[in-house]
């Protein structure tokens, strides 16, 4: 399954880039984040609770950063597991100056899924993606406003 979207913010690449880098602001950002523990640089283990149509999933795994470019983006490895079935992903996030000083943040990736979760369907599985990534681009939003207040 392909994922895609960006987002524009009214901020530099300078102001974002550090909040992709935080584990506690990831860990308040990230929709349906329970626990976001740094391993080592660009490694973390993660624990998600998720509502994917009428079950809830909780998931635990790795987030990996890697290809790393400051300020310009990173491939985010991602591998959970749950008793719904399993996620593996590879994504491309990339920042993009805008010409009005601000930033386009853009993600492109293919998602794996096993057991119950692939069976499901990619419609549903496609729609609470859509959501999950609206929430996060929303929560990044407010964080980028209790910075400049």
């Amino acid at each position: 399954m392909q994922l895609t979207g960006n987002h524009r913010f009214e901020a530099a690449p300078s102001q974002i880039w550090p909040l992709l880098m935080d584990t506690d602001t990831l860990a308040r950002i990230v929709p349906g984040m329970q626990k976001l523990e740094k391993v080592e640089e660009g490694s973390y283990k993660s624990t998600l609770g998720v509502k994917l149509g009428p079950v809830n999933a909780a998931f635990t795994g790795q987030l990996q950063m890697e290809e790393v470019k400051e300020q310009e983006g990173f491939t985010l490895k991602v591998q959970q597991n749950s008793k719904v079935g399993n996620a593996s992903a590879a994504i491309g996030i990339q920042l993009t100056p805008t010409a009005e000083g601000g930033t386009e943040v853009s993600f492109d990736g293919d998602v794996k899924l096993s057991g119950m979760l692939a069976s499901m369907g990619q419609r549903l599985i496609g729609s609470v993606a859509s959501t999950l990534s609206k929430q996060f681009f929303s929560n990044m939003e407010k964080e980028l406003a209790q910075l400049s207040t």
